[in-house]
């Protein structure tokens, strides 16, 4: 099997450079969803059922597009085309979603219309990720991995933190934050439509430098023969034959995106809650938490973007995993005893902390351990241990809350609870190294 070259920096850094955009409307709609949906009038104990089909639109679609591309050569590649695809959707759908109140529809109707908006927009948005991972897996040689994959982290946290900090900004500069009942606040409609204009901007930029491989090249360099060329794979099939590391990874992962699922659902109705004092959804006070929220997701992200440049030291991967979430953990837990504002910086940065291990961590972890003939159709399976503990916790977030006193902040407290349950599953890991000889077997590292 020919071994990939090594890629310059600047190669590293266009393969994932689109990320930037995407995330930013990741941000806008982890940031804003449960802000948009309280002030169109759901009750806070229905908040996380709000959140249900987002990541069940994308266990479904996410195998269909990895497997899809896995088999897809075209003109401008495997794996562009549907990051292209997706991106256009996304841009689509975060210019209607915020206006979810302002169409002259009934508080019902409205809320049915934001509904089956955040669906096409959560799914559209995975869609144009996951091929992003998916390229480093395809294009870059085990040696540089890491370090693709760290660039992916700082560009997907430096998107995060613009998409943070835009209702703040747009605050700032004097666009209302406040609108009648019903309605979304000018400043969050305007993050909406900017967050979408550099999306396309920054896919555009990849979908023009980046040249993936073409078919033949591609088989060399991943040691596919012409018998696995001609093997017929299913689903289940993945699924059983799956080396180890993808279940005790997804293990890992269920507990830490069960928690990030609560910290974007709860976090603004805790701080105004602990900060502000106010859980009316329609006051100032409920509004200026909103935009501090997206100051402390900004703050979670710089903390991730300094974290990622220190993991790379570990010597033990498992070791800067664990570490990384039990900091998290302890950042979600402080939340309930800071009220002052700017104390939630020490929380939300050290929650920053768990964020980069999760973006870098788990793919380097897998893509390592599997083949390159079903690279995309695992990382699409692999995207259900993100989809399915959100899942979960959404269905049991509105019956948690009650037996936690009905305290939103106290939500944030059993995330941080889940984090450390999280970090103990790290040592359940053994990590593979996927080798090509006649066929691929994987070997402990």
């Amino acid at each position: 099997m020919k071994v990939k070259p090594d890629l310059s920096f600047w190669k590293l850094w266009n393969i994932s450079f689109g990320f930037f955009g995407v995330q930013i409307a990741y941000a806008l709609q982890s940031a804003n969803i449960s802000r948009i949906f309280a002030t169109l009038g759901a009750d806070p104990h229905n908040l996380s059922y709000f959140w249900i089909l987002p990541p069940l639109a994308g266990i479904i679609i996410q195998p269909i597009v990895g497997s899809a591309s896995d088999k897809t050569w075209t003109r401008f590649g495997r794996r562009i085309p549907y990051l292209f695809i997706g991106s256009v959707v996304a841009v689509i759908v975060m210019c209607l979603l915020p206006n979810a109140g302002s169409f002259g529809m009934t508080v019902g109707t409205a809320m049915i219309f934001g509904l089956v908006s955040l669906m096409f927009l959560d799914t559209a948005i995975n869609m144009a990720m996951q091929p992003f991972k998916m390229l480093v897996g395809d294009m870059v040689n085990e040696k540089q991995k890491g370090l693709a994959y760290s660039i992916q982290s700082f560009l997907c946290n430096a998107g995060s933190l613009v998409g943070y900090l835009f209702p703040i900004i747009f605050t700032w500069m004097g666009i209302s934050n406040i609108a009648e009942k019903g309605t979304v606040p000018d400043s969050v409609i305007y993050s909406f439509y900017i967050g979408a204009i550099i999306l396309i901007l920054c896919v555009v930029y990849t979908v023009a430098k980046v040249k993936e491989m073409p078919p033949r090249e591609f088989e060399e360099f991943h040691g596919i023969t012409s018998t696995e060329k001609k093997e017929k794979t299913d689903f289940i099939s993945l699924l059983k034959h799956a080396p180890k590391v993808f279940w005790t990874v997804g293990l890992v992962q269920f507990f830490c995106w069960a928690a990030f699922m609560y910290m974007w659902t709860y976090t603004n109705g805790a701080i105004a809650d602990t900060v502000w004092g106010t859980t009316d959804a329609q006051s100032s006070g409920y509004q200026e938490a909103g935009n501090w929220v997206g100051v402390l997701f900004a703050v979670q992200a710089i903390g991730s973007v300094l974290w990622a440049v220190v993991l790379p030291f570990f010597k033990s991967r498992k070791m800067a995993y664990s570490l990384s979430l039990i900091l998290g953990g302890v950042g979600f837990i402080s939340t309930l005893f800071f009220t002052n504002q700017y104390l939630l910086f020490i929380s939300y940065f050290l929650i920053g902390c768990a964020w980069a291990a999760m973006l870098a961590l788990p793919f380097t972890i897998l893509t390592n351990s599997i083949s390159g003939r079903s690279m995309g159709a695992y990382l699409g399976l692999f995207n259900g241990t993100i989809c399915i503990p959100q899942i979960v916790a959404a269905l049991v977030g509105g019956g948690l809350l009650y037996m936690v006193g009905g305290r939103q902040v106290n939500m944030l407290v059993l995330a941080g609870i889940l984090l450390i349950i999280g970090a103990v599953c790290v040592y359940f890991i053994k990590e593979t190294v996927v080798t090509h000889k006649e066929t691929s077997s994987p070997q402990e590292a």
